[in-house]
């Protein structure tokens, strides 16, 4: 078998310049591009006989020429035979193309330099990517500082846990909880048995009522309150919330939650509660008594006409403030836990129907028409006394904010096993941004502020609470402009 031939040299240079995806091109010693392929110049965005008329100085990039130029005089030297750079050019458009060049430098026999021999790798993509990657680390970085900086100036303990109770990063306030709750050590983990009371300080929360462990299960809370400290004179009260997190999947993957120090807040309410209960007390009685003279004046004989008015005003006022402090004194009873309600078999219709009767001579001077839907019996367990409280708040409200030629009505129900009560009217309506806190103690909405009705915020708050005593529940429905729906549904 006859031996093959090889193919010429340098027919086998061009085939594999001219088909190579990499950039060649044979250099001058001074820089002449004397040729290039074609991939080198769909890479710079030359023609080929474009390209042979210039110089790789003309198309370095100046802030890279001098170290280029550094290394070509360090070839022609004879220091190196090669080299390889990374390096930026300037195509034909004006744009940056970063390569990996790689150079070697050819002499003829006598060690004259010929020509270089010039590969060029575009980097541009990659370089571009590796750019945008560092902006992505460099602005995650800042957010990251920023989130230390904010997680530590705070004074609010924060933690971050995963789902399976594990404590993530805490902050020092948290710290600070931390160690009054556990001062035995925490353990890095949710459930763990520590000195964490329930919101009356009356026991220990066991360990899946801590509220590490119900937010790894997925819940979220709001302003949980707890005690935490073993010493009941030095406790804290804390306020938790609570949000949880998922990965992409939306499996969850842990949870935040923000605990805040209420102890000074919960000492105010408590020393307001005292003073407002100790002056409720100390009113009740001569109010009484004012109360039962201005009566007997009222109904006495040989008063003038204008004195017997400004006896019913003054009896009217100091009915209004007798009111009031039976009020301030049944909100007292309930921040003490006291029992609220006596309940008893009692006619709840007879009350419906004794309150609409009573309401009537004020609906009438309001041009209101007060009407009822009542079934003639219907006996539930209930407080009589607290029941008719719920209803003459209710319609006092009603008759107050419906205009004259409007409607009050009133229904009474079997539902199942609870009974339902309504009192609708056609009147004003309550404001969008006061119907989440129509029930909350001392709160005045817009209108009444508007109408500068006289009132002092707490009734629907006690409505509230002597239903939710009877273990019921209350809820209102309102538009601007077509009225008001208070239901209360309650077990019989």
């Amino acid at each position: 078998m006859e031996p093959r031939t090889l193919p010429d040299t340098d027919d086998l240079w061009r085939v594999t310049m001219e088909h190579s995806p990499v950039g060649m091109a044979l250099v001058s010693p001074e820089g002449q591009f004397l040729t290039a392929n074609v991939a080198l110049c769909d890479m710079l965005g030359y023609d080929p006989d474009v390209l042979t008329t210039l110089t790789f100085q003309d198309l370095t990039h100046p802030d890279d020429l001098d170290s280029d130029m550094r290394l070509v005089a360090r070839a022609l030297a004879g220091e190196i035979d090669s080299y390889r750079v990374f390096k930026r050019y300037v195509r034909a458009d004006g744009s940056t193309l970063v390569g990996d060049l790689s150079v070697a430098l050819m002499r003829d026999e006598g060690g004259r330099p010929l020509h270089f021999i010039s590969q060029v790798v575009d980097l541009t993509e990659r370089q571009a990517f590796l750019d945008r990657l560092d902006a992505a680390e460099a602005a995650a970085d800042d957010v990251q500082r920023k989130a230390v900086a904010l997680f530590e100036s705070v004074n609010v303990g924060l933690l971050v846990i995963d789902a399976d109770g594990t404590y993530g990063p805490y902050n020092r306030r948290q710290k600070e909880f931390l160690d009054i709750a556990f001062p035995g050590g925490h353990g890095g983990r949710s459930g763990q048995d520590g000195f964490v009371y329930d919101a009356e300080q009356e026991r220990v929360l066991t360990s899946a009522e801590m509220p590490c462990a119900r937010a790894a299960a997925g819940e979220e809370f709001d302003d949980l309150l707890v005690w935490i400290g073993e010493d009941p004179t030095s406790r804290r009260a804390i306020s938790v919330t609570a949000r949880t997190y998922d990965d992409r999947a939306g499996d969850l993957t842990g949870a935040v939650l923000a605990y805040s120090d209420v102890t000074e807040l919960i000492q105010a309410v408590n020393v307001k509660d005292d003073f407002v209960a100790t002056v409720s007390h100390e009113l009740r009685t001569p109010l009484t008594s004012a109360l039962a003279y201005l009566e007997l004046l009222e109904s006495g004989a040989g008063a003038s006409p204008d004195v017997h008015r400004q006896v019913a005003a003054a009896r009217r006022n100091v009915l209004r403030l007798s009111h009031l402090v039976a009020d301030l004194l049944f909100l007292t009873r309930a921040s003490s836990g006291s029992p609220l309600i006596d309940p008893h078999p009692v006619d709840l219709a007879s009350v419906v129907r004794e309150a609409v009767e009573a309401a009537a001579p004020d609906a009438e001077a309001a041009g209101v028409s007060l009407t009822a839907s009542v079934p003639e019996s219907l006996v539930v367990e209930v407080d009589a006394m607290r029941m008719r409280q719920v209803m003459d708040d209710l319609l006092d409200n009603a008759i107050t904010y419906t205009g004259p030629d409007g409607h009050v009505v009133v229904t009474l129900a079997e539902s199942g096993d609870r009974v339902e009560l309504t009192v609708a009217d056609d009147g004003e309506g309550i404001d969008p941004a006061d119907l989440d806190h129509v029930f909350d103690r001392f709160y005045r909405g817009a209108n009444a502020r508007r109408r500068q009705v006289p009132g002092t915020g707490l009734g629907l708050h006690i409505v509230k609470t002597i239903v939710e005593a009877h273990g019921g529940e209350v809820s209102v429905e309102s538009s601007l402009g077509e009225g008001t729906r208070v239901r209360v549904t309650s077990p019989r």
